[in-house]
């Protein structure tokens, strides 16, 4: 509808569902007098911030397609789903980790990331930074519920940043980044419970015997690029996984004479 005035909703103070996308707003402190706002929809403005007055019970936003550049005075304690897709976010520094104690879904696609600092929520549970400029992976040990991670079509050439601490993930994407060796793949060792992983358009997957010398290095991976290993393949990257530890415990041995 155009709509460049919102002031009108401030005497509506019981609204708890609001969606007002594809307007032309700049500005939602109208809304902060929606103290039971639930859900609320901006999508397709022209909203230059996220930052909002704290509202209570507010459990869903989504501020795809505005302006936003940065995520400061995101601060609603139940928040629990969060889309800030299609924006000019270049970092995610500045977020209020101390007030985001619910968050559990968070929509980053298509934004100017560069680095994954700055998004170490405890209880977020699906990461979503597709179509972003990364290239470094930091501050990702504090996302110990994670089951979720969308990271396909990035800048990653390396796989350093993935912990230990990130005991329930389980689905990771990588589609369409700049790893080339199988090497970096083997960092993903750390990730206890990974069972499906998405490696189609990078370098790497040219490798020989590629499906079968990832499912050696990771031996729990139940599907890779969205097909399962058949009973056949687990067999042989068994096989292959024994017989080089044998090997390397007789170079391991041969060294301790050496010396």
């Amino acid at each position: 509808r155009d709509l460049t005035d919102i002031s009108l909703l401030e005497c509506f103070i019981h609204l708890r569902y609001v969606d007002l996308s594809e307007n032309k707003l700049q500005d939602l402190s109208p809304l902060s007098s929606l103290t039971h706002l639930v859900s609320l929809k901006v999508d397709r403005n022209l909203l230059p911030s996220a930052c909002m007055q704290e509202l209570p019970y507010l459990q869903i936003i989504s501020f795809a397609h505005n302006r936003i550049k940065d995520m400061e005075g995101i601060t609603h304690p139940l928040l629990a789903n969060l889309s800030l897709k299609g924006n000019k976010i270049q970092t995610a520094l500045g977020m209020s980790h101390g007030r985001l104690f619910s968050l559990q879904i968070l929509e980053l696609r298509g934004n100017k990331l560069e680095s994954t600092a700055g998004l170490s929520l405890p209880r977020l549970k699906n990461l979503y930074l597709a179509q972003n400029d990364i290239r470094s992976l930091e501050g990702l040990e504090g996302l110990q519920q994670l089951t979720t991670l969308h990271l396909r079509d990035n800048q990653l050439e390396i796989l350093d940043g993935f912990s230990s601490s990130m005991k329930c993930l389980r689905y990771l994407n990588l589609r369409n980044n700049g790893i080339s060796s199988l090497q970096e793949v083997a960092k993903l060792q750390v990730l206890p419970v990974l069972q499906a992983l998405v490696l189609l358009d990078n370098p790497c997957t040219d490798e020989p015997n590629y499906r079968l010398e990832v499912l050696v290095l990771l031996p729990h991976l139940q599907r890779l690029d969205k097909e399962l290993f058949e009973r056949e393949e687990w067999a042989e990257a068994n096989k292959i996984r024994q017989e080089r530890q044998e090997e390397e415990k007789v170079r391991t041995a041969w060294r301790g004479e050496e010396k």
